[in-house]
């Protein structure tokens, strides 16, 4: 994915403008948590939108951070600039276009989930009960009861060993995608190896949404299906899973969380979870959030209930993810007590390639800043590349700004390291790797040479607040600058 180039950048539009704009247009809005709600034009063609009926559903979120809308009844979304060319054009009396058709790879994705869906057996259907009882405890899941499965409506693809996950649309129901699941039995634990169809980027599904009422007030965002399922069974409470757990929370997702008035964010059992609820309640609006703390005596749900944990009471002694301005120890106690337990994950995310490095740097902490040194041609991006290819493989959400290369050679390079091999002499393998190298979280910024510096910073603070960027790469900063006016402002 590339982020807007600096001929045309994204316009950037405040939540005040946006307001100026509603009321001059006379459109009916109110303010929510991350988002503004107004009656959507798309929803009921015959009416214009500044004659709203009263009573009208506020079907519409305009996200206040980027402006940017979707309708949850009809799925239209776009941007901020899109919402105001399509009231322009009501005003003219010209009818909206229909909500665009999805891409054709979108559909092909569409079509191969469709497959797999209707190729699976709900897991209370196979043959005999001793396979059941085998493939449920192979994913640790012998403790959630059948009618808890058939509630979330999940599947088992018995060619692929695979826990088939629905994404239904909000609108009709019908499957959108599916997450397949396999497990490895590991010592004690499960390991989980995930496939997504469509491709990770576009799989946008809050498992556990058509089972959400219009009535519920408060909900716990968890970062597996299998664990939504789990806390669910163990409390009543309504449960969604974030389709990329830890990693990102898509803002267009946040529409469908508006309607809580408390969210709980409990997304696993380590110390990337934890970072990761907080930048998330930041999204969400502080003010509803709590967070679960994970550590020894709190781990991710499933495994709550399979050890007996009383997991209602856990969600009960959740922090509220607002702090503040002036704390004493006793509120931080807890905190300092997790850093000293999980001493390791403090020290960041290790690279798996580079044991040295690890010794130094002990690994990649958010907030830190690192500066690598070196004449021209000691191999600066080359190792660089390396280093953060290394951390995006493992999850890291990589945002990188080369001023003095193209993305297209930096591409080559990484997909080149990636791969481990020379792709030049083996073309025939390039769609494959190329497949998976699209599926890391990685980013570039198309500025090239010196820039205005707001302009970065600007396209930087977007790709955080929409991507979840944790690890930005300045390649190079002499570069960036320019190289007469290095004043030390600057």
């Amino acid at each position: 994915d590339v982020l807007p180039s600096p001929e045309g950048p994204a316009p950037s539009v405040s939540v005040t403008e946006i307001r100026q704009y509603l009321r001059a247009q006379g459109i009916p809005f109110h303010d929510g948590y991350s988002c503004l709600h107004t009656p959507s034009p798309f929803a009921s063609e015959r009416e214009a939108p500044q004659r709203a009926a009263p009573g009208a559903p506020y079907t519409l979120f305009i996200d206040k951070t980027t402006g940017s809308f979707l309708c949850t009844a009809t799925l239209a979304e776009g941007t901020w600039q899109d919402f105001q060319a399509n009231v322009e054009l009501r005003h003219h009396g010209v009818p909206l276009p229909d909500s665009a058709e999805p891409e054709e790879d979108t559909k092909r994705a569409r079509e191969d989930a469709r497959c797999i869906w209707e190729r699976a057996l709900p897991l209370w259907e196979l043959l005999d009960e001793e396979e059941t009882q085998l493939t449920k405890s192979m994913f640790g899941i012998s403790l959630v009861a059948d009618a808890t499965l058939k509630r979330f409506g999940v599947r088992y693809l018995r060619a692929a060993k695979s826990l088939v996950f629905p994404w239904l649309s909000p609108r009709d129901g019908s499957v959108r995608g599916v997450k397949l699941v396999a497990a490895e039995r590991r010592e004690d634990a499960a390991l989980y190896v995930e496939q997504t169809l469509p491709r990770p980027g576009s799989y946008r599904n809050l498992f556990g949404l058509p089972l959400i009422s219009r009535r519920d007030t408060e909900v716990v965002l968890t970062g597996r299906e299998l664990d939504a399922m789990a806390l669910h069974q163990a409390t009543g409470v309504p449960c969604l899973s974030l389709p990329r757990g830890p990693t990102c929370l898509p803002p267009s997702l946040l529409p469908y969380l508006e309607q809580f008035k408390r969210i709980t964010l409990w997304l696993g059992d380590d110390l990337r979870a934890w970072e990761a609820a907080k930048l998330f309640a930041r999204k969400l609006n502080v003010k509803r959030c709590s967070l679960v703390r994970p550590g020894d005596q709190l781990p991710r749900p499933l495994e709550a209930l399979n050890q007996g944990l009383n997991l209602t009471k856990i969600l009960r002694s959740a922090l509220p993810a607002g702090h503040k301005s002036i704390v004493s120890f006793r509120q931080l106690r807890e905190e300092v007590f997790g850093e000293l337990v999980n001493a390791e994950q403090v020290a960041g995310v290790k690279w798996a390639r580079f044991p040295e490095l690890n010794k130094l740097l002990k690994g990649h902490r958010r907030g830190e800043l690192t500066i690598f040194t070196g004449p021209t041609g000691s191999g600066k991006t080359t190792f660089i590349s390396e280093y953060a290819l290394d951390l995006c493989m493992q999850g890291v959400c990589t945002l990188w700004g080369s001023f003095e290369i193209s993305n297209i050679r930096l591409a080559k390079i990484m997909l080149t390291q990636f791969a481990t091999q020379r792709l030049e002499e083996q073309l025939e393998q390039y769609d494959e790797w190329a497949d998976r190298f699209e599926d890391l979280p990685l980013y570039f910024m198309t500025f090239h040479g010196q820039q205005n510096i707001k302009t970065v910073v600007d396209t930087m603070q977007h790709a955080v607040y929409v991507y979840d960027i944790t690890h930005v790469v300045i390649d190079n900063l002499q570069f960036m600058m320019g190289h007469e006016q290095l004043s030390a402002d600057r």
